[in-house]
């Protein structure tokens, strides 16, 4: 069993001895780890390194580890070589045995392993030198890469631990307080709260105990920024948690986690365990008068949840749904006390801030949005993965620079950010700073940081539907605009999408949107009309092709499109005819093929099934089918040879 360290000074010892022994450590590997390499192998990728290691009698100079995590999720597995910074990509098991004989030993590169940048194919061999990394500002994530999230000592060899010993020792819990609000820490979460003020309004309400609670419920679609935090570094958001939880005055903490995170919730656990162990968490932390503790709570997988009245209702094991907020949380949350919730990445933040300083942290980012942001890159776009940025970084950088562009040479249209609560933002603000007050400006949010990048195929009108159709789903019932609002919106969009659109639904989404929005509840519905008002304004021509065309610009919506076979260019192949689940092809081997569009259920399995030599099958944008000749023995004549 670890001892526990009971001073300031005793942590100070501790952290020279375990830097000291790293320093001899003559070569490092570190092998992603995150949920996305345990689905590429990277388990069985370590131990095969493990055992290389020991079969070349070589692993006493080696230090193996299996970190969180690399944020370039796409190219994952990653291993990387230290001192020499090597990075190899999309690392297999069989792999394994050449990386320990060739490079471990003889310090050759495997240039197959090596990232090659798709537009230019220049190679790079180390991680800082690839675009991805390069143009980002990694002060957050940056050292998922390096720790192993269940070895606290890798952690406090980082400097973890430091901001804690500082708050305890040199600070009251007002001036940790001050600190914060001055650094103007904004929630990571949703609507970018000041962070300091509401922990000042927890702390100044009358009732005791208080709680502090770390939110882990991220169910926005394609984000999973806070759940790489916890998976990598689960140390820092319970650093940042304690000092939360001595700056308010509260003796216990939680940690809520959505039921399908299962990796982020082991590695808290084994963090936690870890540090009540080694003395930061329990009594009298690191000998001081401070007292303090956390649980862990495991969702039930609600996205409403994530609001906070939601989510404290749920700790207190009932239904996860909000309340009325005529009083706040942070006066009356969880069983009626104090309670203040914040981020996860919002608390990885507080121990820089106590560390490095309000001024250092505040220099970082825009005039009322400070620091970095992390965000999870997903869509239309090259490089998919984690992407953290100071506040101010335009989005075309994010998607250009360090997304390396739209696959294809197509062209961006659109990025919906903030989650389906976000707003789609149009190509022409591709030049727009991240910023809290200028998304809010075009009608969008930050909330958690996803983004997701649309290209010119993408329909507006779907991607709407797709978000109401989630929406409608997750709302928890409890009011009746949110309830049947959503649902409503949705059943709009879905007439509009099957082509039964008609005059006046425009003006209707619009009038529901704004009733829905004053009169939710929650978070969930006030904010839930954003993705359908931001493409009704951006995008408004698309929606009339819909209603008064009866056609889909971007072929995307199954109501709106045909398929017909250009008899030109069919060989009577058969392949349609074999795949047609609706026997809507006519036709017979070595005869042209024709589409009985009255049998067409418009799957569209004809036009992926026509071979690419042929492309003999095409969709059509609404309007009228070509019509088949007549004579049907014209139509139906022999192809020639």
């Amino acid at each position: 069993m670890a001892k526990k360290i009971r001073s300031p000074e005793e942590l100070l010892q501790f952290r020279k001895k375990v830097v000291a022994f790293k320093e001899a450590v003559k070569t490092r590997i570190i092998v992603s780890g995150g949920t996305c390499c345990l689905a590429k192998g990277s388990k069985r990728i370590f131990e095969l390194f493990r055992e290389e290691l020991d079969r070349q009698n070589i692993a006493a100079g080696v230090e193996l580890k299996s970190s969180g995590c690399h944020s370039f999720c796409e190219n994952e597995v990653i291993v990387l070589i230290l001192p020499e910074e090597i990075c190899y990509m999309r690392v297999r098991a069989e792999d394994v045995k050449e990386i320990v004989s060739r490079t471990i030993i003889k310090k050759e590169i495997m240039e197959r392993l090596l990232y090659k940048d798709p537009l230019t194919g220049e190679q790079f061999i180390k991680e800082g030198e690839i675009p991805f990394y390069k143009h980002q500002s990694q002060i957050v994530f940056g050292n998922n890469r390096f720790i192993d999230p269940k070895n606290i000592e890798d952690y406090i060899a980082s400097g973890g631990y430091e901001a804690l010993v500082k708050a305890l020792q040199t600070m009251t819990p007002e001036e940790v307080i001050t600190e914060v609000k001055k650094a103007n820490i904004r929630g990571r979460g949703g609507g970018g709260f000041p962070a300091g003020s509401k922990w000042e309004t927890t702390r100044n309400a009358p009732n005791n105990p208080k709680y502090v609670v770390v939110n882990c419920d991220e169910g926005d679609p394609g984000a999973y920024m806070d759940r790489a935090l916890m998976e990598g570094n689960p140390h820092s958001v319970l650093e940042g948690l304690i000092i939360s939880g001595y700056a308010i005055g509260a003796q216990e903490g939680f940690i809520y986690i959505r039921q399908e995170y299962p990796l982020a919730t082991e590695n808290t656990l084994h963090a936690i365990n870890q540090a009540r162990e080694y003395g930061f968490l329990g009594e009298n932390i690191l000998g001081s008068t401070f007292n303090f503790d956390v649980e862990v709570h495991r969702g039930a997988g609600a996205f409403v949840t994530g609001e906070s009245s939601a989510l404290m209702s749920a700790i207190e094991g009932r239904v996860g749904q909000p309340r009325p907020k005529y009083i706040r949380t942070a006066v009356s949350g969880i069983w009626g006390k104090p309670s203040n919730l914040n981020n996860v990445e919002t608390l990885a933040n507080v121990p820089l801030v106590i560390n490095k300083g309000a001024d250092w942290y505040s220099s970082i980012g825009t005039e009322n949005s400070k620091g970095t942001k992390i965000f999870s890159l997903v869509g239309n776009v090259n490089n998919t993965g984690l992407v953290e940025v100071p506040m101010g970084t335009t989005i075309r950088e994010i998607v250009y620079d360090i997304g390396g562009g739209i696959p294809g040479g197509r062209q961006f249209k659109a990025v919906q950010i903030g989650g389906p609560s976000g707003g789609c933002i149009p190509s022409q603000f591709l030049d727009m700073p991240i910023d809290y007050d200028e998304f809010t400006k075009v009608g969008a949010m930050m909330g958690s940081g996803g983004m997701i990048v649309m290209d010119e195929d993408t329909c507006m009108v779907d991607v709407a539907r797709y978000f109401l159709d989630f929406l409608s789903d997750e709302s928890c019932g409890k009011c009746v605009p949110c309830r049947e609002g959503i649902r409503q919106l949705h059943k709009i969009l879905m007439k509009i999408v099957r082509g039964d659109g008609e005059e006046g639904d425009i003006a209707l989404l619009e009038d529901l949107s704004e009733v829905i929005s004053a009169a939710s509840l929650c978070a969930l519905g006030q904010t839930a009309a954003n993705p359908v008002l931001t493409a009704i304004k951006y995008f408004r021509e698309e929606f009339l092709a819909h209603i008064n065309e009866k056609r889909c610009p971007t072929k995307v919506c199954q109501g709106l499109v045909s398929y017909f076979i250009q008899p030109d260019r069919c060989q009577g192949c058969t392949a349609c005819l074999k795949n047609c689940p609706s026997g809507a092809i006519d036709g017979g081997k070595g005869l042209i093929h024709v589409i009985i569009q009255e049998k067409c259920v418009k799957c569209g399995i004809c036009f992926e099934v026509c071979p690419d030599r042929y492309r003999a099958v095409e969709k059509l944008s609404g309007g009228p089918v070509p019509p088949v000749p007549a004579d049907r023995e014209i139509t139906r004549r022999r192809v020639e040879r």
